[in-house]
């Protein structure tokens, strides 16, 4: 996957969850109010969760979440500073294949943080 290719991919995806979001309307609905909760701001704020979440994705290879992740952290703020040293330990974590997939992180991040600064 390439750079320019997160924003098309988070849109897809958004777009082929609309029959689980009809089909399985109370999965969904179950799934968004974990999310919700999970999200909201406590003892971490929703920054740190957002670079929590993204290290899991790195480290489980998923590349949806890197784009909503990478796309949610822009929104928040996250510097690049912070988001490589998030990639670092994602990394440590996961191993060699986990620093393939920062790779990718650190391509959505970047085309995201272009296009809100091009906003």
């Amino acid at each position: 996957m390439n750079a320019a290719n997160y924003t098309d991919l988070t849109r897809d995806i958004s777009r082929n969850l609309t029959a689980l979001r009809t089909h399985n309307a109370d999965v969904m609905q179950g799934f968004g109010a974990l999310a919700k909760a999970a999200m909201a701001p406590g003892a971490l704020d929703e920054k740190t969760k957002e670079l929590i979440a993204m290290a899991i994705g790195v480290a489980n290879r998923c590349d949806g979440c890197l784009g909503f992740h990478a796309k949610a952290l822009v929104r928040l703020g996250a510097t690049p500073e912070e988001f490589r040293e998030m990639l670092g330990v994602a990394v440590y974590m996961g191993g060699g294949p986990s620093l393939m997939y920062a790779a990718n992180a650190q391509a959505a991040y970047d085309e995201f943080r272009k296009a809100a600064e091009e906003a």
